[in-house]
């Protein structure tokens, strides 16, 4: 199978393009790579994830108009905020380090703040 019939594989173009702004950023080597096989990944999960709601959509199968906007939040939720970031560290600190006291009080300042 060449990768132009498969419709979830990048066109060629996109892939050059990617490979052409890692290289403005001077990120080369394994990372490079790396960072390439995950954009073609979410694109095509992208790819994948639109021509599902189509098949809804084509199907009648829309029956709630927030039944396509659900499943893509689904499918693709949204990052994690700075807050969720460093509550995160937070507890992987909690668990690895004698810090108990400074940690629940860094916990409870950010547990507080809005997202």
């Amino acid at each position: 199978m060449t990768t132009n019939n498969h419709p979830i594989t990048p066109p060629p173009e996109l892939v050059t393009d990617w490979c052409g702004q890692l290289a403005r950023e001077n990120d080369y080597g394994p990372t490079c790579v790396y960072d390439i096989a995950i954009q073609a990944a979410r694109w095509g999960a992208d790819q994948e994830l639109e021509a599902c709601c189509e098949w809804l959509r084509r199907q009648n199968l829309v029956t709630h108009c927030a039944l396509i906007p659900s499943l893509r939040a689904a499918r693709r939720p949204k990052p994690l905020s700075l807050k969720e970031q460093a509550l995160e560290v937070v507890t992987g600190l909690e668990k690895r380090w004698d810090l108990q006291c400074d940690l629940t009080l860094l916990r409870r300042a950010l547990e507080q703040l809005d997202d």
